[in-house]
């Protein structure tokens, strides 16, 4: 179960940090349809968190590095300027799965046009869109003065479809919808659909995903959704949403085993770590959750399990 930890330490982290807020119209209107999972990041809850710095500086994704190496390449400086930073991951057809981010913020939109023209970076037209190239291989639109659309080429203008029109948006999907409306209010929130979840269980549960009682379950999971906090310690709540009551107590059932399992042998970092986590079913939803002081996680932060799980 040592991917339990990681999946409660990291949570969000290992596909890209969570810090987060509501999204806003912009950028609602900017996520294709058919989403996999949806990643904000509150870069205000972060100013305000010392554990939250600590863990963004300690287990920064690869993803969180190359936007804002791009951000700063136009101008932007992420710690100042970005209030909000979403990232979406979508299927197109025929094209897998995209992934673009979206920032929201109080950007300099003009100096930072007067700085591209002064490097002779111009933008090419898509319909009446306009987008700037930017370092990595990322290209990047506005879609007004106070928010910033950014992404590889395929996936820009899948974004920027939806946002015209010529697509669905995320505003047509109502399973996705509905997990939003219960996180979005969090300081840091995430949501995933079907696929995405199963990803994430089989993650978490490691080779407990292996057992039948999971193999029979897995196919009546609908989504799921997550938030995490830092106001009073450090807060993760997972809740798993599926078909019906007796699917939710079968993986609470396994999680609960593989937990118990895993204390016999674990280290003291990760003792702590498992002693910190509740798994409980409810109708029909999973209900996993994590709490503990900020010194103990910064203790685990530094522990040799946390530098393992975080690499």
């Amino acid at each position: 179960m040592r991917r339990l930890v990681s999946a409660i330490c990291l949570a969000v982290l290992g596909s890209g940090l969570a810090f987060g807020a509501a999204l806003g119209t912009s950028t609602r209107n900017a996520i294709p349809s058919d989403v996999q999972q949806i990643i904000s990041v509150d870069y205000r809850a972060l100013r305000n968190s010392p554990t939250a710095l600590a863990l963004k500086g300690q287990v920064l994704p690869q993803n969180l590095k190359d936007f804002e190496a791009a951000l700063r390449g136009v101008g932007v400086n992420p710690d100042m300027d970005v209030e909000q930073l979403t990232f979406a991951s979508f299927r197109v057809p025929k094209g897998g799965l995209k992934i673009i981010g979206v920032a929201a913020g109080q950007f300099p939109t003009k100096k930072l046009l007067a700085r591209m023209r002064a490097k002779k970076i111009t933008g090419t037209k898509y319909r009446t869109n306009v987008l700037y190239p930017m370092n990595g291989g990322v290209q990047m639109s506005f879609l007004d003065d106070y928010t910033m659309l950014f992404g590889e080429q395929s996936a820009i203008k899948a974004a920027l479809d939806a946002r015209d029109g010529e697509s669905e948006s995320l505003n047509s999907n109502g399973e996705i919808g509905d997990l939003i409306q219960s996180v979005d209010n969090g300081a840091v929130w995430s949501v995933l659909d079907t696929l995405g979840t199963q990803n994430l269980l089989r993650s978490t549960l490691g080779d407990a995903s292996k057992l039948a009682d999971y193999e029979s379950v897995k196919k009546r999971v609908r989504g799921s959704r997550y938030t995490m906090d830092f106001n009073q310690g450090v807060n993760f709540n997972l809740d798993v949403v599926t078909s019906d009551a007796m699917t939710a107590a079968t993986l609470s059932s396994v999680l609960k085993a593989g937990i118990l399992f895993r204390k016999m042998n674990a280290e003291p970092a990760e003792k702590m770590a498992l002693e910190s986590t509740t798994v409980d079913s409810d109708s029909g939803v999973l209900k996993l959750r994590f709490k503990t002081d900020d010194s103990k996680f910064q203790a685990l932060m530094k522990s040799d399990l946390f530098q393992a799980v975080s690499r």
